[in-house]
């Protein structure tokens, strides 16, 4: 690292260009987004379907389907984040979490970082989205998930690594 440059600071994302020194002695540039990470939760209710919504999503221009997920904070830790985050969009709270690991989800521009976590005992209650917010909650099995991700009815890749660690961390012998 020789140098930073910041070329756009927005509310949720900074675009920066670093100069770094290479390998062989030269210098390159490295241009990429710096994200505050997220949270997202696999919240599993008593007969086993999972919480999902529907959001629109204007950077893609359609309702996409994902499990609940969202920002962190500054300085936020991310189960704080993603039990903040159940409650606020869903209205629900959990008795118990797991940890599912983390992603990363778009590694040649972005330094985001996603945390996942296995909520259950579900405890409904009221939802306190943000404005912009709109969201249409529901449940679905895990068969049912896999066959929307096969068929490309679920595209989100938070989504879908997150079931996949669900599913995968769910099997004895796996950790």
């Amino acid at each position: 690292f020789v140098s930073r440059e910041e070329i756009f600071h927005g509310k949720l994302l900074h675009v920066v260009r670093d100069t770094v020194a290479l390998p062989s002695g030269r210098q390159g540039t490295r241009e990429y987004i710096k994200h505050p990470g997220a949270a997202c939760i696999v919240a599993e209710f008593e007969d086993g379907k999972l919480l999902l919504e529907r959001q629109y999503r204007y950077p893609v221009g359609a309702v996409l389907i994902e499990f609940p997920a969202g920002k962190l904070d500054r300085d936020e830790n991310p189960l704080v984040a993603a039990q903040r985050e159940l409650k606020e969009e869903t209205g629900y709270w959990a008795r118990s979490w797991h940890t599912l690991g983390h992603m990363h989800p778009s590694i040649g521009y972005a330094d985001e970082v996603i945390h996942i976590f296995h909520a259950n005992g579900l405890v409904a209650g009221d939802a306190v989205p943000d404005q912009d917010e709109l969201l249409e909650l529901f449940a679905a099995t895990p068969d049912e998930i896999a066959a929307m991700i096969a068929n490309n009815r679920i595209t989100d890749g938070k989504t879908i690594t997150a079931f996949c660690r669900w599913q995968l961390l769910r099997r004895p012998g796996i950790v």
